[in-house]
């Protein structure tokens, strides 16, 4: 019976929806983080009768088909890259990117990697790395006498020495895509650019189409709880739809083998 596999479709469908809908109120909390959402496609269709085909007089044609859906599958998982709140943190090394944009890192394989964690540190030779300890990119290393970090909202950083006089050090660069969803999450809230997403157009902040930089702020995740609540529960639901439509098929087929006997 089609019923069979067309419910199966649906049910590991869902089960995406729900590993989906997890993943996004496990990182509520994660830096920088986006929401994504898994979106559904319908499978081939099965042709019972077609349509524009003559009708039984030959003087016209059926207006209307028999095309059977043979169920769904995933299409993508798109990921929802809207701005989150921003929080204070005091911490001179936290910077909220506001607006669009991307910080770019130097990953463990040298190769330029994207986040929008903007939680920074420096190492023991004073850099400034990433909380895994990756460079920013280009990279800005901080005096050991430096007093005070003051980074603008256009990303000069400014260092305060022990005399009293205050020099730029560096500045942030921030980098945007064409199509920022076709960016391949790495993990630890990186991203890869992809033929998807385009090549990396790198600007200053503050200047078209970047956003600006908010010093002793950190983006928080953009996950709605309650909505991924009502997301969750509405897969549940249509998750126990197709189980009751595969119980269906199933007491249809008993029916069916109690006659034979």
């Amino acid at each position: 019976m089609r019923v069979l596999s067309i419910a199966a479709t649906g049910m590991s469908a869902q089960q995406l929806n729900v590993e989906t809908i997890a993943n996004n109120i496990a990182n509520a909390n994660t830096t920088g983080f986006k929401r994504s959402r898994a979106e559904f496609t319908d499978l081939l269709y099965q042709i019972v009768r077609s349509s524009s085909v003559p009708s039984a007089s030959g003087e016209s044609v059926i207006p209307e088909g028999a095309e059977l859906g043979l169920g769904t599958r995933l299409s993508s998982i798109r990921n929802i890259n809207l701005q989150g709140p921003i929080s204070s943190t005091g911490n001179e090394l936290d910077v909220a990117l506001n607006g669009d944009g991307w910080f770019q890192v130097r990953n463990v394989d040298g190769e330029i990697a994207y986040t929008r964690s903007g939680s920074l540190n420096k190492d023991a030779n004073g850099q400034i790395v990433t909380g895994d300890g990756l460079l920013l990119e280009p990279p800005i290393t901080v005096p050991a006498d430096s007093l005070k970090v003051s980074i603008s909202r256009t990303g000069q950083v400014f260092s305060l020495a022990s005399n009293g006089t205050e020099t730029q050090i560096g500045d942030i660069q921030l980098a945007t895509f064409v199509n920022s969803a076709g960016l391949r999450a790495l993990g630890g809230s990186l991203f890869k650019d992809t033929e998807a997403s385009g090549p990396a157009l790198t600007g200053t902040p503050g200047t078209s189409p970047f956003g600006v930089l908010e010093q002793g702020y950190l983006e928080e995740s953009n996950v709605d709880p309650v909505q991924e609540i009502t997301e969750l529960i509405a897969a549940q639901r249509a998750y126990e739809l197709n189980s009751k439509v595969i119980q269906a098929a199933d007491d249809m087929a008993g029916i069916v083998s109690k006659g034979i006997r």
